[in-house]
């Protein structure tokens, strides 16, 4: 199973380790869309990062 993130808010303004945890998902600008497998490593970064993005089941 993997899981589609949006990214739905700017990284401006954000801290850098917040930035830092998007980058790592492949999301740079608002729209972007990536395809993560569903395993502990992304599922940790998306709640570090979870009111930046959108997720969906892909």
């Amino acid at each position: 199973m993997a899981k589609e993130i949006k990214l739905v808010k700017s990284l401006i303004g954000r801290k850098k380790d917040q930035i830092a945890t998007a980058q790592s998902l492949g999301l740079r600008k608002i729209g972007d869309v990536t395809v993560q497998p569903d395993n502990e490593q992304t599922n940790g970064k998306i709640r570090k990062i979870t009111h930046l993005v959108e997720v969906h089941d892909a």
